[in-house]
């Protein structure tokens, strides 16, 4: 009996679920600095995730994640499975933008991209590494989706509820007390 395999056409090009990001929205950049400067003076970390592929546009919080002063540990069996996550991002109090040795085995272990963020927390005081811990670059996009038109949800509109005029209430006999 032959086995049906569905097959999608990709056009040439276009990313595909899985490839590695080369791309951070300017979002999610921000929220990222903005998470590390609220947990200063401690370390801050999260999970990164692509959607759509090849463009890294949120973070994630992991439940359980632990924060001091000169660790974060992440509880990465507390993530839903999800083939979009795609890295690790955290925070370096002291302004250090490069690996440590824990974070050089988180790399190798966990992810095809990450972030270092460090003090003050601004547009240039963060650095992204490969899997292998090597620095990489990443462009800033303001959108998630910059070339690529979204397709537009129709806009939900409640449907008017009838309610009787008060030229209405003369049909309905009132309740003699």
């Amino acid at each position: 009996m032959p086995v049906f395999r569905p097959t999608r056409k990709r056009l040439p090009g276009s990313p595909r679920l899985g490839d590695t990001p080369r791309a951070i929205t300017r979002r999610a950049l921000s929220s990222a600095l903005a998470s590390a400067r609220s947990a200063y003076p401690n370390e801050f970390g999260g999970v990164l995730r692509a959607d759509p592929p090849g463009v890294i546009s949120e973070l994630l919080l992991v439940p359980g994640t632990t924060a001091g002063r000169r660790h974060a540990n992440f509880q990465l069996y507390m993530l839903p499975a999800d083939l979009t996550v795609v890295g690790t991002i955290h925070s370096h109090p002291s302004g250090a933008l490069h690996p440590s040795d824990a974070d050089l085995r988180l790399f190798r272990s966990w992810g095809r991209r990450h972030i270092i963020v460090g003090t003050p927390f601004g547009p240039g005081s963060w650095r992204a590494y490969d899997g292998n811990g090597e620095e990489t670059r990443l462009e800033v996009h303001e959108t998630a989706a910059a070339s690529e038109p979204r397709e537009k949800l129709p806009e939900y509109r409640p449907k008017a509820v009838h309610r009787p005029l008060p030229s209405d209430t003369a049909d309905f006999p009132e309740d003699e007390a």
